[in-house]
């Protein structure tokens, strides 16, 4: 007899985690969906070929946020994987205070939050049914690898999700316990977050979904979504920042 595995998906009401949550449950996996619209999470769980379990959650109120990850963690099966995909961007360029706070509880305070909860229920687990001992899995974005005049404030909060990510594989390497970091870097989704006005190389919610599933089963250390964000990835990183400038401005 097969025994059932969890994910969880933080951020699961629409796009990218919507999409996610159903490529896990074609996987096999029992999903816990969790984010502020239940309604939108009761039809996410309700088109889903496997048993789905819901938590409203707030990620910006950090401790009923964590409360709600421990009640899923206890009401479904042993869970293997948890993705943090609950984000938030604007556009700021007049750097107005509320945005911008917006953007950091939700993408560095939340995440954080989150991300503290899951491996500290991974490392003291005892029903692992998978030859790992969980998989944490960060949305984070290509925006991460550069500043942006027109939305400082997210693309910081993106370079913090994969630096801490990149932190927790470090730290992983000395404990007793194999717990797989996958950062997933994705370019231009067509979800109610694309910010550009003029974007290229834009990849369906499903699309980024079915990598990012396929990364989870290879259990990758990172992954650019699509493939191809790779080489800008690469360019911010290698040019001067002068000539960056000239590029984002």
């Amino acid at each position: 007899m097969t025994t059932a595995r969890g994910a969880i998906v933080v951020g699961a009401s629409s796009g990218i985690g919507a999409a996610l949550a159903r490529e896990l449950a074609e996987d096999g996996y029992e999903v816990g969906l969790a984010a502020r619209r239940t309604a939108r999470l009761e039809a996410v769980g309700e088109s889903l070929p496997t048993q789905a379990y819901v938590a409203t959650m707030d990620v910006t109120d950090t401790e009923d946020a964590r409360s709600g990850l421990a009640e899923l963690f206890d009401a479904m099966p042993p869970v293997d994987v948890v993705v943090l995909n609950a984000g938030v961007g604007d556009s700021n360029e007049e750097l107005d205070w509320e945005p911008a706070r917006e953007t950091i509880d939700v993408n560095v305070r939340g995440f954080c939050a989150l991300a503290t909860a899951t491996i500290d229920h991974f490392e003291s687990r005892t029903d692992v049914s998978s030859d790992r001992d969980g998989h944490l899995v960060g949305i984070s974005s290509v925006a991460a690898h550069f500043g942006n005049p027109g939305a400082p404030t997210y693309n910081a909060s993106k370079a913090f999700v994969s630096t801490y990510l990149e932190g927790l594989r470090h730290r992983q390497s000395s404990r007793e316990t194999d717990v797989t970091i996958t950062t997933v870097e994705p370019g231009f989704v067509d979800t109610d977050m694309l910010l550009a006005e003029e974007p290229f190389w834009v990849a369906s919610p499903e699309t980024a979904a079915a990598q990012i599933a396929r990364a989870i089963a290879r259990g990758r250390n990172h992954v650019y979504v699509t493939r191809r964000w790779r080489v800008i990835a690469w360019l911010f990183k290698a040019l001067p920042e002068s000539v960056v400038r000239r590029l984002v401005t």
